[in-house]
């Protein structure tokens, strides 16, 4: 007879657990190992991320799955939720890169991205200082030895903080990890004739490892100098992504300022419906869900830093504003005409500039809107 016939439903329930707590124990298990990995890599001075070895893994334990009769969508889940921890695991004690950075100096490194670049620089054995306000009066002093100073303020005071710093040694570098290039690298390389270069990371200071996360970096001056700093943040993970300044500014402007604008104006407008949040979140479907997230994270920060984001660039986006506008206008124009055509005709407009990135963006997205429902708290 077979186990479904034989065993009760507690029963089976008690040899789920059982399967639960194995899985737990064997976690505990890779954790401990995962650990000894990083020290390792500490030790050799090998980066956190190895590309190669993780899409090897992936594909081997699919294929295992596979053959066993599980869902590979299922292991690689699993695994890539595994492999996250590991890299939470690997921070405590990171590689050093390039020695002769140290002292580094953050300024601005009370706020909360420099706060974050500190204590990864220290988890690499740098020495690190920190010159914000408190420290104005002793500023000549912490910045006397410098070998890298990395600039961390908003915006619209990088201008006034840079031109106020004393003179730095030759040999320093000037670095800044703002969200706009042009106008900052320029300060920059005004200020100071060594080596510059301006990096901005396309992450907030929430995340909980450096793994893959995107650095853009704009050449200043003396590029080769700069490449320890580089070097530094592969250690830890990163993708670097080299752009000219001009083009960074460009692109953000899409990919930042407008996007941060349309959710600054999409979160005005639910706040002014009838609509409580809890109601509309009791009956959004997973990607509704989703987006609500995505909006009401913009509203969990300061609204001074994005305040400047927006107005930093506005003359600059100004034109992409009113393209936006003119794009909502024809838009609303079809709707009332009930123009069906023009409709799709918009619609495949859109579908022809993402093209083939569509169908792997409705897969990617899947995975995420399952996470999303699989995380909903009900009662």
């Amino acid at each position: 007879m077979g186990m479904r016939e034989e065993l009760s439903l507690d029963e089976l329930r008690a040899h789920i657990d059982t399967c639960d707590s194995e899985l737990v124990s064997l976690l505990a298990k890779r954790r401990l190992l995962t650990e000894q990995v990083g020290k390792i890599k500490q030790q050799n001075g090998a980066p956190l991320h190895a590309p190669e070895r993780e899409a090897e893994l992936i594909a081997a334990r699919r294929q295992q799955a596979q053959d066993k009769g599980v869902n590979p969508e299922l292991v690689e889940d699993i695994l890539r939720r595994m492999m996250r921890e590991a890299y939470e695991n690997q921070q405590s004690e990171l590689a050093c890169a390039a020695p002769e950075l140290s002292p580094i100096v953050i300024v601005g490194g009370e706020g909360a991205m420099g706060q974050l670049f500190a204590k990864q620089f220290k988890r690499s054995g740098y020495d690190v200082k920190v010159l914000d306000k408190a420290q104005q009066s002793n500023a000549l002093e912490i910045l006397k030895d410098a070998k890298l100073v990395l600039v961390s303020v908003p915006i619209n005071t990088l201008e006034e903080v840079v031109s106020s710093l004393p003179e730095l040694r030759p040999d320093c570098i000037l670095a800044d990890i703002t969200s706009v290039k042009q106008k900052p690298l320029n300060s920059l390389l005004q200020k100071h004739q060594g080596p510059v270069i301006g990096l901005h990371p396309m992450f907030g200071p929430d995340i909980s490892h450096w793994v893959k996360q995107t650095v853009v970096a704009c050449e200043g001056r003396m590029p080769e100098q700069c490449q320890g700093l580089l070097d530094q943040l592969k250690i830890w993970g990163c993708y670097i992504a080299p752009m000219e300044a001009k083009k960074h500014d460009q692109a953000m402007q899409i990919i930042q300022v407008m996007r941060h604008l349309t959710t600054f104006v999409y979160g005005q407008f639910l706040a002014r419906q009838c609509h409580t949040l809890e109601e509309l979140r009791g009956c959004s479907s997973p990607i509704y869900q989703l987006e609500l997230m995505m909006v009401g994270r913009l509203f969990a920060q300061s609204p001074e830093l994005y305040a400047d984001i927006m107005l930093a660039q506005f003359e600059d986006v100004e034109g992409l504003l009113a393209s936006y506008q003119d794009t909502f206008a024809q838009t609303l124009t079809s709707l009332k005409n009930q123009d069906k055509s023009e409709l799709i005709k918009g619609f495949d407009m859109a579908k022809t500039y993402f093209s083939d990135s569509a169908h792997s963006f409705l897969a990617q997205s899947r995975g995420i809107l399952n996470k999303a429902n699989d995380a909903k708290v009900l009662g």
